[in-house]
């Protein structure tokens, strides 16, 4: 048995690997952009395959397709989501901007299978055509748009579910922690006091205002530009492909889907998914600054700040025994790194949207796809592995609160903002309390200074 089979494309003859349901276009590929070696994510594979078999089964309404022809395609196009076929796609990510590589190589993929149902040989497009038949009605520059807001979508909702869990417990962490009084720093100084429940209500206020972000920007993303085709104007395709495709998406999704209202901005700007990029940068802002407070509130465990512990997890280093490090929240910051890198990526690649077509979307799809996959894993991992195994070591936060300078400032509103700093540069030089000095000095009653410097009456 031969080990290659020929197959055509309009460029000519390709040998293709006998057993492969890829065909010339993209053999053609796989030779021009041997680049990376990184492929497209699956989750955008599927995105595309769902979308052939919307296609497949509005063609089938529209009686464009014979039904034996249109159930082989939708067959074909459903194993694929299944998995059953990953290793067919070979393309690397920079490839052509419009991803028609790609486009081509799932069309070539499920003819080739849809062949194969029907009872033909690899290869006989007669029984089904990549073209014809499996981008009936489409073009790529309508795709594979339509597919990387179908894979965002998807990916959003995993997304939204992690960020929920990690607000619910960084809320359950500022009850927990609601009656225990702690300093409060300002410029990395002492400030006044407040409570640790307090500190942590602000970083589960973060997450759950990205939460709001991120279900305003489905309003971006479930617009489809499908029908289309090649520039907006829905040359070669049914007036009625888009509603019946798009219908077939959402049912099989059970995501409500519509087609954009622009077709000309879905297929020429990618400004949605750049909006997207902006919450998901908000998103790594918001994980950066929790984390790091994380590291710095439980730096220690007995020459830093020490105020909270977190789980310990495994050893932190390779030549000093028994030291433990926040793992979870340094994964959590260069997560957070990446992700504002490939948003900046986005944001450039969204600003190469010259005249009627943006020519980098496969890098739009795999940085978005990747970063939206990156935040939902660390949202739940900070959450499960971090979050809620946190204690709070209350008798170092009194111990810090006594000791500070600032808790002076209850004192500037009897005795005037000049006299308080002289008590607190007093209170330092001697390396005593500030309600020490304040007792020695005899200038208020004891029991009206115990009153000023209650921890309880500033927070």
């Amino acid at each position: 048995m031969s080990e290659f089979r020929i197959e055509k494309d309009s460029m000519g003859e390709m040998k293709v690997p006998a057993a492969a349901y890829w065909g010339a276009q993209t053999a053609r590929a796989m030779s021009n952009f041997n680049i990376s070696g990184k492929r497209l994510p699956k989750e955008f594979i599927n995105a595309v395959a769902i979308i052939k078999m919307a296609a497949a089964n509005a063609n089938l309404k529209l009686k464009l397709i014979d039904e034996e022809k249109a159930y082989a395609i939708i067959k074909a196009a459903l194993e694929i989501v299944d998995g059953k076929h990953d290793e067919q796609f070979p393309i690397d990510v920079f490839q052509t901007g419009s991803g028609t590589s790609t486009n081509m190589n799932v069309n070539e993929v499920i003819a080739n299978r849809a062949i194969e149902i029907l009872g033909g040989k690899l290869g006989d497009k007669g029984l089904c055509h990549p073209n014809d038949d499996v981008n009936k009605g489409q073009s790529s520059n309508d795709v594979i748009p339509t597919a990387i807001h179908i894979s965002a979508a998807l990916l959003m909702k995993n997304l939204v579910f992690a960020l929920e869990g990690l607000k619910d417990s960084l809320k359950e962490k500022a009850e927990e922690f609601k009656n225990v009084i702690k300093i409060g720093r300002t410029h990395l100084m002492d400030a006044v006091p407040m409570t640790l429940g307090q500190e942590f209500s602000g970083y589960a206020s973060q997450i759950e205002k990205s939460v709001i972000r991120f279900l305003d920007q489905e309003k971006w993303i479930l617009e489809l530009p499908l029908g289309g085709t090649a520039l907006g104007t829905g040359i070669n395709t049914h007036k009625d492909f888009a509603k019946y495709a798009i219908q077939e998406i959402s049912e099989y999704t059970g995501i409500d889907f519509r087609q954009a209202d622009n077709l000309f901005e879905g297929i020429a700007a990618k400004d949605g998914v750049v909006s997207l990029a902006g919450a998901m940068n908000c998103l790594s802002v918001s994980l950066m600054k929790i984390a790091n407070d994380l590291r710095l509130l439980s730096s220690g465990p007995r020459c830093g700040i020490a105020e909270i512990t977190l789980p310990s997890l495994q050893p932190g280093s390779s030549i000093m025994p028994g030291k433990v490090n926040p793992v979870i929240p340094e994964a959590t910051i260069q997560v957070a790194a990446e992700v504002m890198g490939n948003c900046q990526t986005i944001t450039i690649a969204g600003a190469s949207s010259l005249l009627d077509l943006n020519v980098m979307m496969p890098l739009i799809a795999d940085n978005l796809i990747y970063s939206l996959k990156l935040l939902t894993n660390i949202c739940s991992h900070l959450s499960e592995f971090c979050i809620k195994g946190i204690k709070a070591n209350i008798e170092r936060c009194n111990e810090l609160v006594d000791w500070s300078m600032a808790i002076v400032t209850p004192l500037a509103a009897k005795v005037g903002y000049d006299k308080a700093a002289e008590i607190a540069y007093k209170a330092f030089n001697e390396r005593k309390t500030v309600k020490d000095v304040v007792k020695s000095m005899n200038i208020l009653p004891e029991d009206e200074v115990e009153k000023i410097f209650d921890p309880k009456s500033m927070v």
